[in-house]
């Protein structure tokens, strides 16, 4: 029912920046964290960044300095600035969303992902 897009991968040189956006629609009252998840080749998902409403964004401490999240609210885009690339941000990276629909039932929905390579 809540169905979220990302958008903005693609191959970037070592040192280069992608942004990456996630867009989120249907019946959403609102959305209380929006968060950025990747899963490299062989490894398991994990948490790059997260911004809840009302509160601070968090990020892994691999990415603490380079990435930024941004944006959030209810029908309005995620952003992930991805700052000094490293081969090893190599993943695909989802969106992932939790709130509330608009009969006031929650959901935690993930995006089909978006591909991000660092060529090296």
């Amino acid at each position: 029912q809540v169905h979220l897009v990302e958008s903005g991968g693609g191959l970037v040189q070592p040192g280069g920046s992608l942004r990456l956006s996630c867009e989120a629609s249907g019946s959403i009252f609102s959305i209380n964290e929006m968060g950025w998840y990747r899963q490299a080749p062989g490894k398991e998902r994990e948490l790059v960044a997260r911004i809840t409403t009302p509160g601070d964004p968090d990020y892994a401490d691999s990415v603490k300095g380079r990435f930024t999240i941004s944006g959030g609210h209810t029908k309005n885009p995620v952003y992930l600035l991805m700052n000094s690339l490293k081969p090893e941000d190599t993943a695909v990276y989802y969106c992932k969303g939790v709130g509330v629909y608009t009969d006031f039932k929650s959901f935690n929905s993930w995006g089909q992902g978006t591909q991000v390579t660092v060529f090296s």
